[in-house]
């Protein structure tokens, strides 16, 4: 669509409210980015929101990344480990969805989510977690439970059009040992090729409205920067309480979606 300026700006000043959110919380920003673009009109179709989010999700990510690898946080070993599993399993669940019905699915990640959200908006720490290990996984565990998670999170987000992140921070505490910082960081360093994968698929299916792209990917890439800065000085218990506000929204967005 052509851009005027009454959508330019309201898109880059969402970008920079989404930007600083999402790399707060390890998430792409495609649950506030699909139903912004699709409740205001912006846009015609699901699939031209998708595509249009992946594309501004690929720049927050990156933008985040930098600023978390400045802060010394990513994971890098870790996040290597889930990047393969995680690019696959986003170009199988892009497969899946023409074989599969997908609302049948989105309900049954949500009631996945039910365990992380309520450890989450708990404040657990990883060692306060009964089932979660005390230490980083190291070895034959983190590649077969980092393989699996970004297995997983990768399927979601292909077949599902959510951000990988809401699966894989809290299975990264939960599972692998990460600190929920950590565990942040390292979810935006394997977005960035996952989401990058998305949005080429989606341009080369004509689903990317570049004019709409734009302002959000320099609203989030700047909004991107504060996330970290505020990660430092907000209290990790609040952090995970927050972070599963955000789940728990994805959650039922998920099951409402599925429904209609």
């Amino acid at each position: 669509m052509t851009i005027t300026l009454g959508t330019f700006l309201p898109l880059l000043f969402a970008g920079l409210g989404i930007g600083t959110l999402s790399s707060l919380l390890g998430v792409g920003g495609g649950i506030f980015i699909v139903p912004l673009l699709t409740l205001s009109g912006w846009v015609d179709t699901v699939q031209a929101a998708a595509g249009t989010s992946l594309t501004a999700i690929t720049f927050t990510s990156l933008s985040a990344s930098i600023a978390y690898a400045r802060r010394h946080v990513i994971q890098y070993r870790v996040g290597l480990t889930l990047m393969p599993a995680s690019l696959l399993g986003a170009w199988a669940g892009a497969r899946l969805t023409t074989t599969i019905e997908s609302r049948w699915l989105a309900i049954g990640f949500a009631v996945l989510l039910l365990y992380p959200i309520v450890m989450m908006l708990r404040g657990k720490t990883t060692s306060e977690i009964g089932h979660a290990h005390r230490d980083v996984a190291t070895g034959p565990r983190l590649y077969g439970i980092g393989a699996a998670i970004g297995l997983v999170a990768g399927l979601a987000s292909g077949l599902l059009g959510i951000g990988s992140g809401t699966i894989m921070v809290p299975s990264l505490a939960l599972f692998l040992g990460l600190e929920i910082l950590p565990a942040i960081a390292t979810s935006l360093f394997v977005m960035v090729p996952s989401s990058a994968f998305g949005a080429l698929t989606h341009f080369t299916q004509g689903s990317v409205d570049l004019g709409l792209a734009l302002p959000l990917i320099v609203g989030t890439v700047i909004g991107a920067q504060f996330g970290p800065f505020l990660g430092d000085r907000i209290p990790r218990k609040r952090l995970r309480q927050l972070f599963g506000l955000i789940l728990l929204y994805a959650a039922v967005n998920m099951i409402l979606k599925a429904l209609r």
